[in-house]
């Protein structure tokens, strides 16, 4: 008697199930998945981040820079002063602190004030010799020997005090210009101390509003990556949901459908800097590579 082979088949309708998932896994897994909807992307430096970025080079000398016109990177700088910011204050306190410095700041009405204040101790001076003439000829001795000398002497007095009276207005001019040009000196260094503190804080200002707009766009292009990579596995999730209802008929076992979903994906390295420096910017993160 002739051994009979016994096969087993599913049912019609699980045995058409079976063909079809396999002419659709057959199907999709033929077809390529296109990356590049949730390629990672950077975005690119926007106008706040490189006005602050050019601000920092200005105050340190540099020219103006150039950019990338496609990420907005720092490509290079032009040919600049070589001057800080501080530097023409400091240079003025300088010229301040000279031996001449203050020939700039004496009064112009100086020498106006010294000719006034001399002529009207002339006018007195000539106003003393009349007592002293009218006591000579009471005395018989005008003209003489004895009333020259007596004159003499007096010129003489009146000469020295003039002297000294313009050597003090003098000295008076001298010193008020020597404690004005002190006193810029100390104003002018002050400036060279402020002006970096203050640029350093309008940098600043505009390095953070820079960063936050930066942290938004990045945000965007994640958001966006991460929708495409949704979108893109979206037909396998749903084929897998059919294997495994037609898989567990198939071995007389129905399972529960478990779907995988594709992870939302962590965030970019460039939006954790971001998020971590949006507060916190200065001159070291102005030129810093990605």
């Amino acid at each position: 008697m002739a051994e009979q082979t016994t096969i087993s088949r599913p049912a019609p309708y699980l045995e058409a199930a079976g063909q079809t998932l396999l002419d659709l896994t057959t199907k999709l897994t033929g077809q390529p998945v296109d990356t590049s909807k949730f390629a990672p992307s950077i975005a690119g430096q926007n106008v706040l981040t490189q006005a602050a970025q050019q601000q920092a080079a200005t105050q340190a000398g540099l020219g103006s820079l150039s950019f990338d016109p496609t990420t907005g990177a720092v490509t290079g700088a032009g040919a600049g002063t070589g001057i800080a910011g501080y530097q023409p204050f400091l240079q003025q306190a300088q010229a301040y602190s000279g031996p001449q410095a203050y020939q700039s700041f004496m009064s112009p009405y100086q020498q106006d004030v010294i000719d006034t204040t001399l002529s009207q101790f002339d006018i007195q001076a000539q106003k003393g010799m009349q007592p002293l003439a009218a006591s000579q000829i009471a005395a018989g001795a005008f003209g003489q020997g004895r009333g020259q000398v007596q004159a003499a002497e007096y010129q003489s007095q009146s000469d020295l005090n003039r002297a000294l009276l313009q050597a003090q207005l003098q000295q008076q001019g001298f010193g008020q210009a020597q404690q004005a040009a002190a006193l810029a000196q100390q104003q002018q260094a002050g400036l060279a101390s402020l002006q970096p503190s203050l640029a350093q804080s309008q940098i600043q200002q505009l390095g953070a509003a820079g960063t936050s707009n930066l942290a938004y766009e990045q945000a965007i292009r994640d958001a966006q990556a991460q929708a495409g990579q949704l979108a893109a596995y979206e037909p396998y999730n749903r084929l897998q949901f059919l294997s495994a209802t037609t898989g567990g008929l198939l071995a007389g076992q129905p399972q529960a459908y478990m779907t995988q979903q594709q992870g939302q994906g962590s965030a970019s390295p460039l939006s954790s800097a971001l998020s971590g420096a949006a507060t916190v910017y200065g001159l070291g993160s102005l030129f810093g590579g990605r």
